[in-house]
């Protein structure tokens, strides 16, 4: 079994085995309870550690990938009962329930892509020394530790605040709720972007709040016809992604957030940035944020796409007077964010271990796009924009008949995201949300070489 580990990688070679081995399992016909090589062969036939193999395998054990078996070695485990279909935001619930399958559509990096050690230090860190987190409530604005190592992370960005403007959440999506929940009334008018976030739109429906849309170009929002909706509706506010939009992967280009921010100040829009990629970009950009924190603009972000999305920590940046309002809803709402998960985030922000995991991840997301962009040009496939960054390629195949591509994706063990769930009107598209962490995967390989259009179709 060769596994191809790169040395000269930043991403430390036990997650390398992990990846290499769950990529190995992923491409089928490996059947449950088969036996893989003995972590001795497998250390051998790859110049390896054999206990950095062994810590691999107890990962993916850990995991419910592979099985123990008592003096020879790990197996390949059988799918748990009851584990319930896949989910993810933007998944079409109509696909048939099947766990195994390639999440080529998800919205954040998968697990094989999750690295636990940093984590599980800080984690046993905080529990060993801070009772507080262990068993207490945070403060209405957040844990201050992590509220000053926010601060830190918007210096880079030229976002310039203090702390009395940062209210930690249980993740963007969270913070989102308090904005509109607190700011918004049923039969309000918003600008959204189309296409956009899923989970916002199914947000602003439950509270009755009316959605216009805006189309969303390579550059961000039409501006024209941006313009043409606040001189038309006089919308209350406009929700807009900044860098690595999703699902296109889209940035805003700096004349373009200038002619946004202006526009919505001429017409008193409250703008609401999600930025919850901001940590996988790097390099020059705008941000509307960066362009002034006051009344008219309120910044988004989160830890949970880069770090974990089950220790879910997001922050809103806003005036001070709105930070106050969103606190008092939150109190209200959920007796405020965990502790616990904001201590282990403040640990892990001081000891620069998040600085250097985002670090890894952008190596790694870069090659792979690069990689995955080539196999969709390969495959014919029509491509929004190009995105340089971010973990999103918004795509389509250019076969006539879209149920046919479907039918490729469930035919090689691939979930696509639904059509009609980036929609905020819920019209279908045949273009695809295609997740680059998944993308090099030799299923996704497979799927899109078969929609090739002069390759003949197998059913």
């Amino acid at each position: 079994m060769e596994l191809r580990i790169d040395r000269q990688a930043l991403v430390p070679v036990v997650q390398q085995i992990v990846d290499a081995l769950t990529g190995w399992l992923g491409q089928g016909g490996v059947l449950p309870g088969t036996r893989l090589p003995s972590a001795r062969q497998i250390a051998r036939v790859n110049l390896l550690s054999q206990s950095c193999v062994i810590e691999a395998c107890e990962r993916l054990v850990a995991q419910g990938v592979l099985a123990p078996r008592q003096g020879t070695g790990f197996m390949v485990a059988h799918p748990a009962q009851g584990q319930g279909c896949p989910w993810f935001e933007g998944a079409d619930v109509t696909q048939e329930c099947e766990t195994g399958k390639l999440q080529l559509g998800c919205g954040s990096l998968p697990e094989s892509w999750r690295e636990t050690d940093d984590l599980s230090y800080a984690i046993r860190q905080v529990s060993r020394t801070d009772m507080a987190a262990m068993f207490s409530y945070s403060t209405p604005l957040g844990l201050p530790a992590l509220r000053e190592q926010i601060l830190k992370r918007l210096q880079p960005f030229d976002i310039e605040v203090d702390e009395r403007r940062i209210m930690t959440t249980s993740g963007a999506t969270h913070g989102l709720d308090l904005i509109v929940r607190t700011l918004l009334k049923p039969g309000d008018c918003v600008v959204v972007e189309s296409p956009g976030y899923s989970l916002l739109f199914d947000l602003l429906r439950l509270n009755g709040v009316t959605m216009i849309e805006v189309p969303r170009t390579p550059r961000g929002p039409d501006t024209q016809a941006l313009e043409a909706l606040l001189l038309t509706y006089r919308p209350r506010a406009l929700f807009i992604n900044s860098f690595y939009h999703n699902p296109t992967g889209s940035s805003l280009a700096p004349a373009v957030a200038q002619q946004v921010l202006q526009l919505t100040r001429d017409h008193g829009v409250l703008v609401i940035e999600d930025d919850v990629f901001a940590d996988l970009h790097r390099g020059p950009g705008t941000r509307l944020a960066a362009l002034g924190i006051d009344d008219n603009v309120i910044y988004v972000g989160s830890y949970s796409k880069t770090l974990s999305s089950s220790l879910r920590v997001g922050f809103v940046v806003a005036s001070v007077a709105v930070v106050s309002r969103l606190a008092e809803v939150k109190m209200t709402s959920s007796m405020g964010a965990s502790r616990f998960c904001e201590s282990v985030l403040a640990c892990l922000l001081a000891s620069g271990a998040y600085r250097k995991l985002v670090q890894r991840q952008r190596q790694r997301l870069n090659t792979d796009r690069e990689a995955a962009l080539q196999i969709l040009e390969d495959a014919d496939w029509e491509v929004f924009g190009k995105p340089v960054g971010g973990l999103f390629i918004w795509a389509r195949s250019r076969m006539s008949d879209y149920a046919q591509v479907r039918t490729q994706a469930r035919r090689f063990g691939v979930l696509l995201s639904s059509a009609t769930a980036f929609n905020p009107g819920g019209e279908a598209t045949d273009w695809q949300r295609i997740n680059v962490a998944c993308a090099c995967d030799p299923r996704a390989r497979a799927f899109f070489q078969a929609t090739t259009l002069n390759r003949p179709q197998a059913f």
